[in-house]
C-alpha cells in the first residue's frame, strides 16, 4: 500500500497459505488499512516501525487499537516516536506521537506471523532507524535508509549523512547482492544494484 501526503510505502508480510501478517509502517488512515486487510481475511499480528517520522506513524495508533497488535520500534528511536517536533508531525500541522509496546535491539530476531525477521539498526535518517531482513525470502524492508538510486534525507532532527552512509555500507551492503530491497518511498531495488550504482554510497 502507498499512503499519505508523502506517498509512503506500507508493507505487509505473510507466509503463503497463512492469514497472519506483519504490517510495517502504517503511514496514515489506520482504519482504512484495517478495513482493506480484514476484507481479504488477513489478521495483523505485529506492527513494525522502520522509524518514527510522521509519514510512517500517522496510522499506527488506530491500527493497533483495531487489531490489538503490538507496535515495535528500535529502542534508539524513542525520542523520535515520542516527540511531535522531532518526528516533524508538529511542523506538518497534525501532531502525533506513538509509544511502541516493545523496543527492539540491533541484531534481534523477531518472530511473528510464522516469520522470523532480523532487526538491523541503521542510524542516519533518524537516530533509531531500522531495517527488517527476512533471510529465507531474501527481502529487506529498508524504510527511509536506502532508496533505489538514493538515500534518506538527513536534514530532519537526529539525522546524520555520515552515519547513514556508514549504516548502508556496513550493515546493508554485507547482505547477499540479490536481496530485494523494499524502501519507504519509490520503487524496489536490490542490494547489488545499489552497491554498484548508488551515487551516495560509492
Amino acid at each position: 500500500m502507498t499512503l499519505g501526503v508523502c506517498a509512503t510505502n506500507c508493507y505487509f508480510l505473510y507466509r503463503e497459505g497463512s492469514q497472519k501478517i506483519i504490517f510495517i509502517d502504517p503511514a496514515d488512515r489506520g482504519a482504512d488499512i484495517y478495513a482493506a486487510l480484514t476484507g481479504k481475511g488477513f489478521l495483523v499480528e505485529a506492527i513494525l516501525l522502520t522509524h518514527g517520522h510522521f509519514d510512517h506513524i500517522w496510522g499506527a495508533a488506530r491500527l493497533r487499537e483495531l487489531t490489538g497488535a503490538k507496535i515495535y520500534a528500535l529502542e534508539a528511536e524513542k525520542v523520535v516516536c515520542q516527540d511531535a517536533y522531532v518526528n516533524v508531525s508538529a511542523q506538518m500541522g497534525r501532531k502525533a506521537v506513538i509509544d511502541p509496546d516493545e523496543w527492539l535491539t540491533d541484531g534481534q530476531k523477531l518472530q511473528a506471523a510464522d516469520l522470523t525477521l532480523q532487526v538491523i539498526a541503521t542510524p542516519g535518517h533518524t537516530i533509531g532507524s531500522a531495517c527488517y531482513y527476512v533471510p529465507e525470502a531474501g527481502i529487506l524492508v529498508a524504510g527511509d535508509t536506502l532508496f533505489a538510486g538514493s538515500v534518506g534525507r538527513t536534514d530532519f532532527p537526529t539525522g546524520s549523512m555520515s552515519k547513514l552512509v556508514r549504516s548502508i555500507k556496513e550493515k546493508l551492503f554485507v547482505l547477499p547482492e540479490d536481496t530485494r530491497v523494499y524502501p519507504g518511498h519509490g520503487e524496489s531495488t536490490t542490494i547489488g544494484e545499489e552497491m554498484r550504482n548508488n551515487p551516495y554510497c560509492q
